[in-house]
């Protein structure tokens, strides 16, 4: 239906109608920027949610556990689908908003327009239709003229006392307004002629044309607004598939994590390579009581007996009070917090075996770089000995020997540490065959292994020779104040007992203030390591010295920082 047959009329209400369908355009548009600026919000909150939970960390610090790998990439896929939403927040902004609010200042000019021309043709209406008005009522002001001075003229004409000069004047103004009517009349006609001309031509010419071009702008309005709610609706649509996508990748990671594979990453992380402790031997304070016969089954307890039971041979120290020696030894006591060293010796065998080996595969990378560097170095020097006019070949000669330097320096380190990873190793296979020794000849004669590295029985004395671990090299001798050695060893209250350890190796202790210990036995510490290399220990008869902190394992009480 065409505005201009239907509302010929109805100027002012389609100028109504126009002003509010641009309202209601930009109050979608209006819409469409509260909508984008969520989405921008929505995925600034993502991205700092990402952030927050997936701190910067170190190449040592990152996670190795299936669930923390599963919620990393979690976050990733959720940073992904946050820059998705990103992308619909831009597509609104530039194919819906921003094409909105340009459309909406074409539209405003456009309405103006139209507008205008149809106010025009009104007044131009209106003009004509005064100028009729005014020629109506000048020819009915004439009339009414030449109707008086018809009515002038006949009183006179009939009148026998008017003078014949009073009739001719009275007839020759009647003549006049005759006249003077007449024009007016014509007048008249040719403006209402006139106005009925403009009028038709206004309102089956000039409104339709204005109206229909309202309409077709209005109706361009309506297009328009269809055509973004389509693009409003495409923006979304088009990042669901990478939105799926980034789902997906949440449901796969989600299926990633292995709890067996997290469960052996944590034995591999904390797997220290000790054996675990042994029986803690009796100690027998009663051997210097006298017995009466009575009650005598201690004292009557042949030695060889108690020797076989596991309970110590020599005589422990009667000055030691038995409160001292009655402490707990935890099985599962925390160790005190030894300072790092470069051989990593202060970490369990298993962790320092594994450091050693990171670092040596580190430097073998450093050597690899300096090694590819000297090559293209002497390539370049061949080069330029060749063309001399290319370079100096002396020039690079400092710097070859810097990294031939470094390469030596390199290859010392992981000589070094190299030696420090077999040492570890030839530590650990030696403790898997004593063990694999002590399970599957569980029958041989009880015997102990001699310092010499022979197991010796006592009836059939027979000689066996085992496999040997390294022995690691002993820190230099202790130093201790000399005073406060023999102090320590002559006071009547000795030093608590804090741990215990076991022998790894055997020691000689050839140095003033050190302590004799045969592989595999057990001695009490009373002082721990004070970063010289050497631990305080007593052994079971009461002999106190320094031994070697690396050729012992040691077992800390629990409370012993209270001792």
């Amino acid at each position: 239906m065409s505005w201009g047959t239907e509302l010929w009329d109805q100027f002012d209400n389609l100028d109504k109608h126009t002003q509010w369908s641009i309202d209601f355009l930009e109050r979608y548009a209006k819409f469409v920027k509260e909508r984008l600026d969520i989405e921008q919000n929505y995925a600034k909150q993502l991205r700092s949610l990402v952030k927050k939970y997936c701190p910067k960390r170190s190449k040592e610090e990152e996670p190795r556990f299936t669930s923390c790998l599963s919620f990393y990439s979690i976050l990733n896929e959720l940073n992904d689908y946050a820059g998705q939403r990103e992308v619909v927040a831009e597509e609104m902004a530039h194919k819906v908003y921003g094409e909105l609010m340009r459309y909406s200042q074409d539209l405003k000019a456009e309405r103006k327009h139209h507008l205008q021309e149809g106010r025009k043709a009104q007044q131009g209406l209106d003009h004509c239709w005064k100028q009729m008005d005014n020629s109506k009522r000048k020819f009915e002001r004439e009339c009414k003229e030449a109707e008086k001075s018809q009515l002038t003229f006949d009183r006179l004409d009939n009148d026998i006392n008017a003078t014949k000069s009073e009739v001719e004047k009275a007839k020759a103004q009647f003549y006049l307004r005759t006249h003077m009517a007449d024009e007016s009349k014509n007048e008249y006609a040719a403006q209402l002629q006139n106005f009925n001309a403009e009028q038709w031509k206004h309102f089956n010419n000039n409104i339709p044309h204005i109206f229909k071009n309202l309409q077709d702008m209005d109706e361009r309005r309506t297009v328009k607004l269809g055509e973004t709610y389509r693009s409003f609706a495409e923006a979304e649509r088009r990042v669901v598939p990478i939105i799926s996508k980034c789902l997906e990748g949440m449901v796969s990671a989600a299926k990633a994590v292995d709890e067996r594979r997290d469960s052996a990453i944590v034995v591999e992380s904390f797997k220290s390579g000790f054996d675990p402790p042994g029986d803690f031997p009796f100690e027998d304070f009663s051997q210097n009581l006298s017995r009466t016969g009575s009650d005598g089954t201690i004292s009557n307890t042949p030695k060889g007996d108690r020797d076989k039971d596991g309970a110590p041979g020599p005589r422990s120290d009667p000055k030691h009070p038995t409160s001292r020696t009655k402490n707990k030894l935890w099985l599962f006591g925390k160790k005190p917090k030894a300072p790092s060293l470069e051989d990593f010796s202060h970490l369990p065998p298993e962790q320092r075996r594994k450091r050693l080996q990171q670092r040596i595969d580190e430097l073998n990378k450093e050597l690899q770089k300096e090694v590819d560097q000297r090559d293209a170095l002497n390539k370049m020097k061949d080069v330029y000995e060749k063309n001399p006019q290319m370079g100096d070949p002396s020039s690079l000669q400092p710097k070859i020997s810097e990294t031939i330097c470094n390469m030596e320096k390199l290859r010392s380190e992981i000589h070094k540490n190299e030696t420090w990873l077999s040492e570890v190793e030839g530590k650990q296979s030696s403790r898997g065959d004593r063990r694999h020794s002590a399970d599957n000849h569980h029958h041989t004669p009880q015997g102990r292994e001699s310092p010499e590295g022979s197991y010796t029985d006592d009836t059939s004395q027979e000689h066996h020779t085992p496999h040997r671990r390294p022995t690691p090299a002993q820190p230099g001798p202790p130093n201790p104040d000399p005073h406060e050695f023999d102090d320590e060893f002559d006071d009547d209250d000795p030093l608590p007992v804090i741990g215990h350890c076991k022998a790894l190796y055997s020691f000689d202790g050839q140095n003033e203030g050190t302590l004799v210990m045969a592989e595999d036995e057990v001695l009490y510490i009373i002082e721990e390591d004070k970063g010289d290399g050497w631990t305080r220990a007593r052994k079971q008869s009461g002999e106190e010295g320094y031994v070697p902190t690396s050729y012992v394992e040691i077992t800390m009480e629990k409370n012993s920082k209270g001792s």
